[in-house]
């Protein structure tokens, strides 16, 4: 069992979120080691993963990025609102600046990558527990670098919509709005991203995890 300069009597409690069963469950037995951890719940999806943080009451919430109906993001913006004392750290494969800048708006205190160790993670799980916040230096770096998301809000959106081929009539019932007025939307995100065409648009603002 590892020691830590900071257990406590009182464990904290974890919630570990991830579709992927493998590395979850090794995640687990790996947090396991440190006296001063639980992992008390475990979940596959984003809206298990609220409702199992909620019914536990845990102290931290490691989610994944990507996972099924809620990503990590979404699932920490629920938990800031149901769970306030719950802290959010975000593990992820896909580490785009756009995706480190969502989850710091969101309330995330943690961002780091998959290659993390894990005793890497047990250290930012105590330093998220005591009010602290660690990014991952490298992707820190890249979202500064890469700068703010040129689109507006509603031009996301839209250009999410049609990252899967989508007809502009069809992105237009889903979002409530003319097809003219998607148009509109699709063509200034190809203008402000510089891409070739909607296609392009969607690969650029993917790349840069501003959709």
């Amino acid at each position: 069992m590892t020691a830590s300069p900071t257990s406590t009597s009182t464990p904290i409690r974890v919630l570990l979120a991830d579709d992927e069963n493998l590395i979850r469950e090794a995640l687990a037995q790996m947090l396991a080691l440190e006296d001063d951890l639980e992992v008390v719940a475990q979940a596959a999806d984003g809206p298990e993963a609220v409702a199992a943080a909620v019914h536990a009451g845990v102290d931290v919430a490691v989610l994944d990025l990507q996972m099924p109906d809620l990503d990590g993001i979404a699932v920490a913006e629920r938990l800031a609102r149901d769970l306030p004392a719950c802290g959010t750290v975000i593990v992820t494969s896909h580490g785009r600046p756009g995706h480190l800048k969502r989850a710091l708006a969101a309330g995330v205190r943690g961002f780091l990558p998959k290659t993390t160790s894990a005793a890497t993670l047990a250290r930012v799980v105590r330093t998220v527990h005591g009010g602290g916040r660690y990014v991952d230096p490298d992707l820190a770096t890249e979202a500064i670098a890469a700068g703010d998301s040129p689109l507006t809000p509603r031009e996301a959106d839209v250009l999410e919509l049609a990252a899967d081929g989508a007809p502009v009539d069809e992105i237009a019932a889903r979002a409530s709005l003319s097809p003219g007025t998607v148009r509109n939307y699709l063509s200034s995100a190809v203008t402000k991203l510089g891409a070739a065409n909607r296609h392009d648009a969607c690969a650029v603002a993917r790349r840069m995890g501003w959709i």
